[in-house]
């Protein structure tokens, strides 16, 4: 039987994949709400799969991705998540995720995508894996994203939903000056 730890904020999402995977036949032997106790509960528990949300509080679920692909684990991460594949996607896969579900898609998409992940293979959706051409409109929006990094980018989704720099700041165990630069660093991306 294999085993998985659910990181996501959202308790309903949690409970939800829970009852999922212990109808499926997994083993659910963890779960939390942010990436500061995901590093240190999954270390202790060593899963076979992490399902991994990248919008938690802390340390967000890119930063856990990448310290968890530095350590060398030996568990599969597959990232659960509302966000765009388009942008988040293939950093992701760079970081060292296994696969992409966004919470949007039917369940049974969560189920193929464990499975094929527990078997070895990578579970993308075609929306991460497909270029975007230059003469799409979306191509100089995904070009700005790409120029910044993994933090600038949860940290830009966050002022995006309308939260203080103060929020930000005490979310992501920031200083409010660094937050107040990565804002100014948006200002000048968006007005080149």
């Amino acid at each position: 039987m294999n085993s998985v730890f659910i990181v996501d904020d959202h308790p309903v999402i949690r409970l939800a994949v829970r009852m999922l995977l212990e109808h499926e036949g997994y083993k659910v032997v963890g779960e939390t709400d942010n990436g500061v106790d995901a590093m240190q509960m999954v270390r202790e528990c060593m899963p076979d799969l992490v399902i991994l949300d990248i919008s938690i509080p802390k340390l967000d679920g890119l930063e856990v991705l990448a310290r968890f692909n530095t350590m060398g684990s030996n568990f599969k991460i597959l990232i659960l998540t509302a966000q765009c594949p388009t942008l988040f996607g293939i950093r992701c896969m760079q970081s060292g995720a296994s696969g992409y579900v966004c919470k949007q898609e039917d369940l049974s998409e969560l189920v193929s995508a464990i499975k094929a992940v527990l078997s070895g293979y990578n579970y993308f959706p075609s929306q991460a894996l497909n270029p975007v051409r230059a003469d799409d409109t979306r191509y100089a929006e995904l070009e700005l994203f790409k120029s910044v990094n993994d933090r600038e980018l949860m940290v830009l989704q966050l002022f995006a939903q309308g939260r203080t720099n103060k929020e930000i700041a005490k979310g992501m165990f920031l200083s409010n000056k660094t937050v107040s630069t990565y804002k100014q660093q948006f200002h000048m991306y968006t007005n080149q």
